[in-house]
């Protein structure tokens, strides 16, 4: 409890959950980004595709392998591998996000001005959001089962929801890449996989 400036006693504000980032060397990273107020902004092929482009272009930009990946209509899950040493995940996941929010602002902007309302803030700094506020998750990966893990858990957030039956049926995942490469929306870098 804190003590105002008249003596009452208020709640303390609410501690903000921070995202630590560890760039270790042969480690992958399991990312999650998830839309403002968790708004499905994705449910659209447009933007799906914002989030394929932007993947493909960061990752060899920064030099990343993908392992795997699906787009859910609110969020979307990434898994991948830093090529290089010494690399920092923030300038990845900072470019990926900007990206597709540009992208889909201004979309918005010139064919839909009213869906603006939407990604509205309230915030005179940033009017717009398309992402929810911070960095997103990043999780390390460091055991190979737990990768394995990852990757299943990955390919199967749209059965779980009820979207598909199975999980290659869902178009926006890597899951179909897995099985045929080339029959996905982008393709993967297995060769580093480690199995």
């Amino acid at each position: 409890m804190l003590n105002n400036s008249h003596g009452a006693f208020m709640e303390e504000p609410p501690h903000r959950k921070t995202r630590e980032t560890y760039n270790t060397p042969g480690e992958a990273h399991e990312l999650t980004f998830t839309c403002f107020k968790y708004r499905k902004f994705l449910s659209k092929d447009r933007t799906r595709w914002y989030a394929i482009n932007a993947l493909d272009r960061f990752r060899k930009q920064y030099s990343y392998d993908l392992w795997a990946f699906v787009i859910m209509p609110e969020h979307m899950h990434v898994i991948v591998y830093p090529r290089d040493e010494q690399y920092d995940m923030s300038d990845f996941l900072g470019s990926v996000k900007q990206s597709v929010a540009k992208k889909a602002t201004f979309y918005l902007r010139r064919y839909n001005p009213d869906g603006l309302k939407y990604l509205a803030t309230g915030m005179e700094c940033a009017p717009y959001a398309f992402w929810m506020d911070g960095p997103g998750y990043d999780r390390n990966v460091i055991k190979p089962k737990t990768l394995a893990h990852m990757v299943g858990y990955v390919h199967n957030n749209p059965v779980r929801r009820g979207l598909v039956q199975d999980p290659e049926d869902w178009y926006w995942s890597s899951a179909r890449e897995w099985l045929e490469p080339g029959s996905g929306p982008l393709s993967l870098d297995l060769d580093s996989y480690p199995f």
